[in-house]
This record gives structure tokens, sequence and C-alpha cells, in this order.
């Protein structure tokens, strides 16, 4: 489909052709392992990566998993992408593929705690090293903080879980200036809110078990490539050096960048990394997360307006301390999200609560209605106390470094009637302080 249509027409309709399939309106769920090669010559074809849209094995490819993967690219304006089976495989796969040879990823302290956990434990060990800038709401800290070993910097459009945003058009230019690409995380954005390729990103990636799914029932990730970022200027020889199974008809090794020349990123994950660590999507949660697509838009704009009615509600409570959102009153945000989110900063934030840790567990244990548990981008209103939880494993001084402070709630506003949580919400206060 080209992508001159509308968001809510590709969404629903992107990267598939039922005259392919039979003519099934839905796309069908290939669950099936392998795929009949056919003869001897497309079978070298396919195994040398020669012939381009055939299917050998589900774990490298497959029909349902390739239409999640063109909608996706579709939605982002995305040369390719690459499905995997969780936010986190996408994550570490996108770190891998850039510095793989002992390379270092300039990020922010302000991510999901799982992936800066993982900074500290997964990385060092394969030799690849973190760095973080001075002040991480400074593009110029991050241009100051690149060494000639930096192979990418990595943030997230809307962080986890305050929701602080960044000058993703000044960190984009800083990271090309030194010839590396940006790296975006847009998982609580998703290309309705935002879309980082048009802003100078040269990678994204997503937990599709969010609000691209958006219904709690499937764990996926997928990494997006530009097409447009040089992997030959001397950095990333992984992109560069010949391989044996990337050999022409006549035997000549290829690399990537020569095969792949406006795809070798999301190529290069597919063939190294999914096909040998084996992250492989199940057709079925392919099937789940495209589903969920198609009501995308619908979900963000409810979930949107019940976060403007739960903030507003948070903002009169005698309870709470403070509340960060860039919505919010007095947020240093706005202009950033007026720049970057027209369309609204997203429907995940947090708040301060005002009172002793005893009555933040009384609260919490009072709530009826809200789902306590650790997803978010849900149709369902999720709360949770993210310092205790979701970013638990960072240290006091690491919360501090990434602004999450001991009394802060999460919120991700579901699709429920506003009313209802704000009672839910106001129930749970009275409990939490009464006599």
């Amino acid at each position: 489909m080209s992508n001159t249509y509308g968001f809510d027409t590709i969404k629903v309709r992107g990267g598939y052709d039922p005259a392919e399939h039979n003519n099934a309106v839905s796309v069908p769920i290939y669950q099936t392992t392998a795929f009949e090669l056919g003869d001897v010559d497309r079978a070298l074809r396919l195994f040398s990566l020669s012939e381009q849209g055939g299917y050998l094995y589900t774990r490298v490819a497959n029909p349902t998993v390739a239409a999640l993967e063109q909608r996706v690219a579709l939605l982002d304006g995305a040369a390719a992408a690459v499905a995997l089976a969780s936010g986190m495989a996408a994550v570490s796969f996108a770190i891998f593929n850039l510095a793989q040879n002992g390379g270092r990823i300039l990020s922010t302290p302000r991510l999901y705690g799982g992936t800066a956990d993982s900074f500290k434990k997964i990385y060092p060990p394969f030799g690849i090293g973190i760095d973080y800038p001075d002040d991480p709401e400074d593009p110029q800290s991050y241009a100051r903080a690149i060494s000639p070993d930096t192979r990418a910097i990595f943030i997230e459009s809307i962080s986890n879980p305050n929701a602080t945003l960044l000058d993703v058009e000044a960190i984009a230019e800083a990271a090309h200036a030194h010839g590396i690409p940006l790296v975006v995380d847009n998982t609580f954005a998703t290309p309705y809110l935002f879309r980082p390729f048009d802003h100078g990103a040269d990678v994204v990636v997503y937990s599709a078990t969010k609000h691209l799914n958006g219904h709690g029932n499937v764990i996926a990730g997928i990494v997006l490539e530009s097409g447009k970022f040089d992997y030959a200027n001397g950095k990333f020889p992984q992109f560069t050096q010949p391989h044996y199974t990337l050999r022409d008809p006549d035997g000549t090794e290829r690399s990537f960048l020569e095969r792949f020349p406006e795809t070798p990123f999301t190529i290069r994950i597919r063939a190294t990394y999914l096909n040998y660590i084996g992250a492989a999507l199940s057709p079925f949660d392919a099937y789940l997360v495209t589903v969920g697509l198609e009501t995308l838009s619908e979900r963000l704009e409810k979930q949107k307006s019940n976060t403007e009615k739960l903030i507003r509600y948070l903002e009169g409570s005698e309870h709470v301390a403070w509340v960060q959102h860039p919505s919010a009153a007095g947020s240093p945000y706005k202009a950033l999200a007026q720049r970057y989110f027209p369309r609204g900063a997203g429907s995940i934030f947090t708040f301060g609560f005002k009172g002793t840790p005893e009555q933040s567990t009384r609260f919490l244990n009072s709530i009826k209605l809200l789902s306590f548990h650790a997803n978010v981008g849900d149709a369902r209103t999720l709360i949770i106390n993210s310092p205790r939880t979701t970013h638990g494993e960072l240290t006091p001084a690491e919360q501090a470094r990434a602004g999450i402070a001991p009394e802060a709630i999460r919120i991700s506003a579901g699709l429920e009637d506003a009313n209802d949580l704000i009672e839910d919400l106001a129930q749970a206060f009275r409990t939490a302080f009464e006599e």
C-alpha cells in the first residue's frame, strides 16, 4: 500500500494485500515452522538472501509477521522493520548491531528500568560501554559526551515513567555531526503521536507489547530503520565486511551494505541476531499486534482524554504533591510538547503521593478498579509504584539521577469511564488517610 494514504487507512490496511493470501480479509495466521523451497536453485537463493519476498523458516521470516512489519514501517515512514519476541529483544538487538565490536552507547538515565538495568548487566561483559551526558536535558551535553568509540545515542521519545521530553532534532544533529546514528525508543508515543524518522532518528525500537497492541495479551518488539544512515563511514565494519552466506550466484562474497544498501540494519538483525539468538515473534502473536494496531488512534485519543481528566483531578487533590506530564500545570516540557507532540504527549504519567510509605501502601492496596501491574499502554488503566517495581532495579542514586522520586506512582490511562477511575482513586485516598 502506498504511504500516501492517511494514518488511519494504513493502520487498518497497510502492508497486506488479500489477493496474495487467498483473498482473506483478515491477515491469516501462518502457523507453520517451515516453507516448501520449491527446487534446489530457489533454495540456494533463499539461503543466500538472494531472493527477496520468499520464506524458508518461521524463526527468520513468516508472512503473518511480515504483514505486521510492513504495516508498522508504513506508519513510521521507515525503510524496513523486523519484528521480535519482545521489546527488550528489540533494544538489545539494536545495540548489539551497532556496538558489537566493543563500542560505546551514549544514553540518558531516564529510561525504562529494564533497559537501564540491562545497560549495567548485559552489555559491559560483551565489551560494550554505556555513557551518560552531564545534563540529560541539554543536547549540547550529548555532543560533549561523544567519544571516538561512541557508536550511537539511545533515548526515549517519551520517558518511562515521568513522561519527560527531549529536543530530538538537536540530539540527532549532535549524533550525525559525529557520524553515529540516533536510536529512539518510541514505545510510549507510537507513530500516531510522534514519528522519530521525521525528526532525524535513524533507528526506532518499540515494545509492541504496549500501545501498538494495546490489549495486554501479547509480548512483542519491533526494530525499524530509516534507510538513510551511512554505515560505510568507517565506524561500522560489520556492515561493510563480506560474508560467505551473502555470496552471489557466482560465489562472490558480499557485505550487508552491498546486498541491501537501503535496509542493512534490519536485514543484519534478521540474518544474524534473530537467526542465531532466536527471539522470534510467533505468527499468532504477530496477528494479535496487527489486530490491535487497527484501533491505535481511537484508543490513544480516548486514553489522552482520560489522562487529562485524571491529571486535573490529581492536581486538585490535597494528597498529591506533584504531577509529572507535559500537560500538567507548570511542566517544563510544554514547548517541546507543542513542537513534537501536537496530538498530545501520551497517556502515561506519574504523581507524587503526599503521605507516609505506609499510607502509600494502603492507598495502592485499596484500589479496586485500576489494575495494579507492570504493563502500560493497555485498554485497562494501570497503576504501580514504579520506584519499588518497574524501576526497582535502580539504586536510590540511580533513581535520583533519573528523576524518579521515592513517592512516585505511575498511571497508564486506559479506556474506562474517567469518572469511575477518579472515584476509585478518591475512595483509595480516603481509605489511605482515614484515622
